[in-house]
Formats: C-alpha cells, sequence, structure tokens
C-alpha cells in the first residue's frame, strides 16, 4: 500500500512540472581528438515558438579523456548556439519579461551541472534572444553565447497578440 501511495505522490508531483521544455535531436558528433572527445551539435525546436530552430553546441568527453583527467562525471562548459527562422513564426504564450524563460535544459554531469538555453524577447528591437550558459550549483560558470531571431518586418503570428 504505501508503495502506491508514493507513486501517486510521484505522479502528482511530474503532474505540476512544466510540460513546455524543449526536446533535442542530435544532427552531427564530431570527433576532436583520438581520446573519443566529441563536439556534439543538437537541433532544438522552441516549444512555444513554431518556426525557429537552435542548433547547440557543446563538448562530449571521451571515456580515455575521463580516466587520464578524473573529474569522471563532468563535461566542460564549453557550448555555443546559432538560431535561425526555419518556418512560418508562430509565437504561443512566452514570458515577456526581461528574466525570460528557460527552452531547454540537459545535465552536463551527474548531479551538479545542466546546460540551459533560455530565451528573452526584446520588444524595443522586435527580436528573440536566445542564451546558452551552464547552471552549477557551486560556482556558476561565466561561459556563454547568444543568438538572436529579428522578427523586425517579419511576418509573425502572436497567439495572444503582438505586445
Amino acid at each position: 500500500m504505501k508503495t502506491k501511495g508514493l507513486l501517486s505522490l510521484f505522479a502528482g508531483f511530474l503532474a505540476v512540472l512544466p510540460v513546455t521544455v524543449a526536446h533535442s535531436e542530435v544532427v552531427g558528433e564530431v570527433g576532436v581528438d583520438w581520446i573519443g572527445n566529441d563536439i556534439v551539435v543538437e537541433a532544438i525546436a522552441d516549444p512555444k515558438i513554431s518556426g525557429v530552430t537552435c542548433h547547440v553546441t557543446y563538448f562530449e568527453r571521451g571515456v580515455i579523456d575521463r580516466l587520464k583527467n578524473g573529474n569522471w562525471f563532468e563535461d566542460p562548459s564549453n557550448n555555443a548556439i546559432s538560431c535561425s527562422q526555419t518556418g512560418p513564426v508562430e509565437i504561443g504564450d512566452i514570458n515577456l519579461s526581461k528574466g525570460g524563460e528557460e527552452v531547454f535544459r540537459q545535465g552536463m554531469s551527474l548531479v551538479w551541472k545542466k546546460l540551459v538555453v533560455s530565451r528573452v524577447y526584446d520588444k524595443t528591437n522586435d527580436t528573440l534572444i536566445y542564451l546558452i550558459h551552464a547552471r552549477e550549483l557551486t560556482d556558476g560558470s561565466a561561459k556563454m553565447a547568444i543568438s538572436t531571431v529579428p522578427l523586425y518586418n517579419q511576418p509573425v503570428t502572436w497567439k495572444n497578440g503582438k505586445p
């Protein structure tokens, strides 16, 4: 009976989590050295804005590098992003605050580090800004990159009307 109660509690917890975080698809994997380190390229479609796709890259350490250097469960925070219009742009219910909202999150270590893509809307310049950075529990990370998708003079459909 306790197991059923725990499963119900867990299912309830999952039900209140946001479901708008994007999923990614690996579209490239480039080997950079003989010890198995790779640069991974993923395509991420914004879940609230159709017609915009971001390509992110990050470094993935190979087994030999992990054995050689220790720090077995963590990849570096090096990353890059490029976003572009890949179809008709339709903007759903997005967060228009200066803090924007998280579009994508992926683990870069066993527990401590996440790779995050956030979206901010620049109303003055009618531009979507996508920021990629690492989120670490201990020190954070100053490594980041941005990409913009200008909406000026483009046919854009706003679900709730243009702000």
